[in-house]
């Protein structure tokens, strides 16, 4: 949820999937370095990537049916995923998300 209204309050639109994304093994392309996470989701909506403004890069993306799973800000530090990055228990593959947040906070609080 935090995802969509990150997008929403950013002026993106989001929409009701056909089928929502439920369960451990969803895959998602990082579309900034080409890898692909096996994410735990629980998701009904999304949000349209072709409404994102100019200022937001998307990061992630569903490799099912290719609908955004993550959003990067330009100008402000902000990220959002639309899946669960949890590193345990479950899937680790996006653990390096906890990593960013941290570097991100580490770099304003300087």
């Amino acid at each position: 949820l935090g995802h969509q209204i990150l997008a929403l309050a950013l002026g993106a639109k989001t929409f009701k999937l056909k089928f929502g994304h439920r369960g451990i093994n969803h895959p998602v392309k990082n579309l900034e370095n080409g890898t692909v996470e096996i994410t735990s989701q629980n998701h009904g909506f999304a949000v349209e990537l072709d409404t994102l403004p100019k200022n937001i890069i998307p990061t992630h993306v569903n490799l099912n049916d290719n609908t955004s799973e993550g959003i990067r800000c330009k100008d402000i530090p902000a990220f959002s995923v639309q899946y669960h990055p949890e590193s345990s228990p479950g899937p680790h593959d996006s653990r390096y998300l906890f990593k960013q947040f941290v570097d991100l906070m580490d770099a304003k609080k300087n």
